[in-house]
């Protein structure tokens, strides 16, 4: 399952309708926005994963967390804690809030929603990934495990999501991705 699936189907799309109602969508609209929003991050997290402090920072952030609370108990979603901490996430994937910007303006080019609001649940998205990986992450034994691949750790939750060609290569999705969501300077 990917990242994205995992979001949506996490206690019966709970996540998607908390979401939703905080940012006065309905789930549907809420499905959309979060299917144009996690594969640009999830774009991120591969980039990040690629380096060894960004595999580091990850697998700390995993063991560290309580990530797993955003999908076990989407109601944890409104807590204003929630958005600090998906904000911290961000920063750590965007770098900055132009990054976050240009991401949320992509996302409403793609659904039509306005960029205002998929600003605002840039960080919810941000909360809900990490809660899919922490809880995939807890189902295997290892860290090295955790972010493998073919065993079911986070990569095979974002593989799918950016080999969206069905290439073989995620290298070409992410490099699109990535292009699309930052500008050269």
């Amino acid at each position: 399952m990917n990242v994205l699936e995992a979001i949506v189907n996490a206690q019966d799309g709970a996540a998607v309708r908390q979401v939703g109602s905080q940012v006065g969508l309905a789930p549907e609209q809420a499905t959309s926005a979060l299917s144009a929003l996690v594969p640009a991050l999830a774009a991120r997290f591969q980039r990040n994963l690629q380096t060894h402090s960004g595999l580091q920072s990850l697998m700390s952030a995993l063991s560290s967390g309580n990530h797993g609370q955003y999908i076990d108990d989407p109601t944890t979603l409104a807590d204003p804690a929630t958005v600090t901490d998906g904000n911290g996430i961000l920063g750590h994937l965007l770098g900055s809030k132009d990054v976050s910007r240009e991401v949320a303006s992509r996302a409403a080019a793609q659904t039509g929603l306005g960029a205002d609001v998929l600003k605002r649940m840039l960080p919810l998205a941000a909360t809900l990934m990490m809660g899919a990986f922490s809880k995939q992450s807890s189902h295997v034994s290892s860290s090295t495990a955790a972010l493998g691949g073919s065993s079911g750790g986070v990569l095979s939750m974002l593989t799918p999501l950016l080999n969206q060609n069905r290439g073989g290569s995620i290298v070409d999705n992410v490099t699109s991705m990535v292009g699309r969501v930052v500008k050269p300077s």
